[in-house]
C-alpha cells in the first residue's frame, strides 16, 4: 500500500473535478485526481457531447426534407444510423485529449485510475493507494436513474450511458421520461428515421415555463412524435425488438427499443461517506461555500452537491472551491444567474426565475415583457419565426428570462450576464446589435420594457411638445 500526501484530493474527473485540478495545480497546489471510469465524466462520454453530436446529425437529415419554402426540392435522406454514431464517437475522440490523463499529468496532477472511497475523515483509498489530503473534493457526478418499474430488470432497455453504443437504428423507440434528455433524444431519433413515442408520468418539460414548453412540444408533435403525458409507466415487458410498456391508466405501447430517461442519481454509493463523517442523502449536504456541513475538509461540486445538474454548474462550482480551498477567501455559490438549455429544434432556454416563480415571489411588483420571433427580420429570412422571449423585470432589473426559439441557447447568455452582474434593462437596451441578427430579439425585449414608459406617457409627450414649440 502506497501513501500519498497532497494538498487537494479530487474524486471524479468530470467537468468540476478537472476544472479544479487544472486550476489548483497551475497555481501551485499539490493535486491528486482519482477516476475509476472514464476521464471527462458523463458529459464527454454519455451526455452533453454525444447527445449534441447526434442532434446535429438529425438536423442535417431534417434539412433535406424541409427546403420547399426556400425553393429547394425536398428529398428523403438516406440515413446511416451507424455512420451517425461514428460522427458521435469522432466528436468524443476529438475533445477527449483536453480531458485526458496525459494532459493532466503534463500539468503536474497525479492521476490515479481507480475508484476511491473514504477510510477516515482525512484519508481516501484508491486501489493500492491511500491519499491523505488537506482538502477533498467530491466530484463524482451522476448517472441515469432507472426506477423499479415491474419487469424492468428482465426487459432490455437503454439509458444515456448505453444508447450511444447502439449501431442499428430503432424502428420504434419508446422513451419513458419527457424531460430534457428524453425530448432531445426523441427528436434526434425521429429525424434520423425512427418512430418515437414519449411516455411521461406528469408534464413533458415540466420544469420549464409551460407557455414556452408548449411551443417546443407542438413542434415535436408536428414532426410526427407521439407524446403522452400524465401516464405513469406501470409495467414493462418483452425482448429486444418487441417491447411493451403498460401505463397506470391501462394504455399499452409497443416498440422495438426502450430508452429510460426519467432522471439522474448522484454517484456517491461507492464513497463510504459515513467513514468520512460526511452527511448526505441523495447528494452530499453542503453549505453555500460547497463545504460538507459535517466535515470541513470535504467539498462537493456539480451533481454531487445536489441542486442543478448541469456541466456548466460544475465548472462554476470549481471557481467557488478554488477561491476557498486555495486562497482561504470567503466564497459562496449562487444560483439565480445559472442558465440552462434544452437543445431541441427550436431550443428552450432559461435563466433566473420563470414567470410563475417570479410572480409568486414578487407579486404585483413584477413586470413581464415579451417579444415574438416573428417580428425579427433574421428569423423571417431564415424561416425560424416560431418562438418567443419573456423577460421578468423587477424595478428595472431582469430577474429571469425564458426563450423558446432558434438559437435560444445563444441568446440566453445576454440575460445570464445581466442577472449575474445586476445590470438594468437600460444596459441591454443600450446595446447595439448588428442587423440582421437574432440577437436583436434581446434588445427588442428590453425595448418593450421602455416603450410604454416613453410612448404612452403624457409627461413625455408634454415635454416633447414644449421643446418643439420653444426650442430655437
Amino acid at each position: 500500500m502506497t501513501t500519498i500526501k497532497t494538498d487537494i484530493c479530487i474524486i471524479g474527473a468530470g467537468s468540476g473535478g478537472l476544472s479544479i485540478a487544472a486550476g489548483a495545480v497551475q497555481m501551485g497546489a499539490k493535486v491528486v485526481l482519482i477516476e475509476g471510469h472514464k476521464m471527462g465524466g458523463d458529459c464527454l462520454n454519455y451526455g452533453c457531447v454525444p447527445s449534441k453530436a447526434l442532434i446535429a446529425a438529425g438536423k442535417h437529415a431534417h434539412a433535406m426534407q424541409t427546403g420547399k419554402p426556400f425553393g429547394v426540392t425536398p428529398v428523403m435522406p438516406e440515413v446511416s444510423y451507424a455512420a451517425a454514431k461514428d460522427h458521435v464517437h469522432k466528436v468524443i475522440e476529438t475533445i477527449a485529449p483536453v480531458d485526458s490523463q496525459e494532459r493532466f499529468e503534463g500539468l503536474g496532477v497525479r492521476v490515479v485510475r481507480e475508484y476511491g472511497r473514504f477510510i477516515s475523515p482525512t484519508q481516501v483509498q484508491a486501489g493500492e493507494n491511500i491519499i491523505e489530503a488537506r482538502r477533498f473534493v467530491i466530484a463524482t457526478g451522476s448517472g441515469p436513474f432507472v426506477p423499479p418499474i415491474p419487469g424492468i430488470e428482465a426487459t432490455p432497455h437503454y439509458t444515456n450511458e448505453t444508447i450511444f453504443g447502439l449501431r442499428e437504428r430503432p424502428d420504434q423507440l419508446l422513451i419513458i421520461g419527457g424531460g430534457p434528455i428524453g425530448i432531445e433524444m426523441a427528436q434526434a431519433h425521429l429525424r434520423l428515421g425512427s418512430k418515437v413515442t414519449v411516455i411521461e408520468g406528469m408534464k413533458a418539460m415540466g420544469k420549464d415555463d409551460p407557455e414556452l414548453a408548449a411551443i417546443i412540444l407542438d413542434k415535436m408533435r408536428a414532426e410526427g412524435m407521439e407524446i403522452h403525458e400524465g401516464q405513469q409507466a406501470a409495467k414493462v415487458s418483452g425482448s429486444e425488438g418487441d417491447i411493451t410498456v403498460e401505463t397506470d391508466d391501462g394504455s399499452v405501447f409497443t416498440g422495438s427499443h426502450l430508452l429510460m430517461a426519467v432522471g439522474r442519481k448522484v454517484n456517491i454509493d461507492r464513497l463510504d461517506l459515513g467513514k468520512a463523517n460526511v452527511d448526505h442523502d441523495r447528494a452530499v449536504k453542503v453549505d453555500a461555500s460547497l463545504r460538507s456541513t459535517s466535515n470541513r475538509k470535504v467539498y462537493a461540486v456539480g451533481d454531487a452537491a445536489g441542486g442543478l445538474q448541469f456541466t456548466h454548474v460544475a465548472g462554476y462550482h470549481a471557481g467557488v472551491v478554488i477561491r476557498s480551498a486555495l486562497f482561504g477567501l470567503p466564497s459562496k455559490q449562487r444560483t439565480d444567474h445559472i442558465p440552462w438549455v434544452t437543445y431541441t429544434d427550436p431550443e428552450l432556454a432559461q435563466v433566473g426565475l420563470t414567470e410563475a416563480e417570479a410572480t409568486d415571489k414578487h407579486g404585483d411588483a413584477l413586470e413581464v415583457v415579451r417579444f415574438p420571433y416573428d417580428e425579427n427580420d433574421r428569423a423571417i429570412a431564415e424561416g425560424k419565426t416560431t418562438g418567443l422571449i419573456k423577460v421578468m423585470v423587477l424595478k428595472g432589473r431582469p430577474v429571469g428570462a425564458s426563450i423558446a426559439g432558434a438559437h435560444a441557447g445563444e441568446l440566453i447568455g445576454v440575460w445570464a450576464l445581466a442577472i449575474a452582474n445586476k445590470m438594468s434593462m437600460s444596459a441591454v437596451a443600450a446595446m447595439v446589435a448588428p442587423y440582421p441578427t437574432l440577437g436583436e430579439i434581446n434588445k427588442r425585449a428590453a425595448g418593450a420594457y421602455f416603450s410604454p414608459r416613453l410612448f404612452d406617457n403624457p409627461k413625455v409627450k408634454w415635454v416633447v411638445r414644449f421643446v418643439q414649440k420653444y426650442l430655437p
